[in-house]
């Protein structure tokens, strides 16, 4: 998408400022449909944070998504890039749509840049594994 859809932008915009993670939303990206529920940036790291450290081998990397404790601490730096419009989508319980099916089965975490967006629709896409 050469040019952002201002509408995902301001849905985008309102999910950040009330801390909601209940609109489900399906976007068309290169490659694929992916299908969820929209999280603010901030509850996205939490989630991924604790997933990370609960891994022996990934727990390091927990730091990375946590958020910023001080100013000049490790992870500000990230923090200060997203003031302002949002530029990603942070979807959680969501799934890439392959098919009938939606993987993984329990639903990911995924964060998707608003550029790549070519095409979205409010909703959560259902799958069926019967045929």
């Amino acid at each position: 998408m050469s040019k952002l859809d201002g509408l995902l932008v301001d849905i985008a915009a309102m999910v950040e400022s009330e801390r909601s993670n209940q609109m489900p939303m399906t976007v068309v990206v290169p490659g694929a449909v992916i299908t969820g529920r929209l999280a603010p940036e901030s509850l996205w790291r939490e989630r991924v944070a604790e997933v990370l450290a609960t891994s022996e081998h990934l727990k390091p990397f927990a730091a990375l998504f946590a958020a910023p404790t001080a100013p000049g601490s490790a992870t500000t730096h990230v923090a200060e890039r997203t003031a302002g419009e949002p530029t990603h989508l942070h979807l959680h319980l969501a799934r890439i749509l392959q098919g009938s099916f939606g993987l993984p089965h329990t639903g990911g975490m995924y964060r998707i840049a608003i550029a790549d967006v070519s095409s979205w629709t409010v909703g959560d896409l259902s799958y069926s594994d019967d045929q």
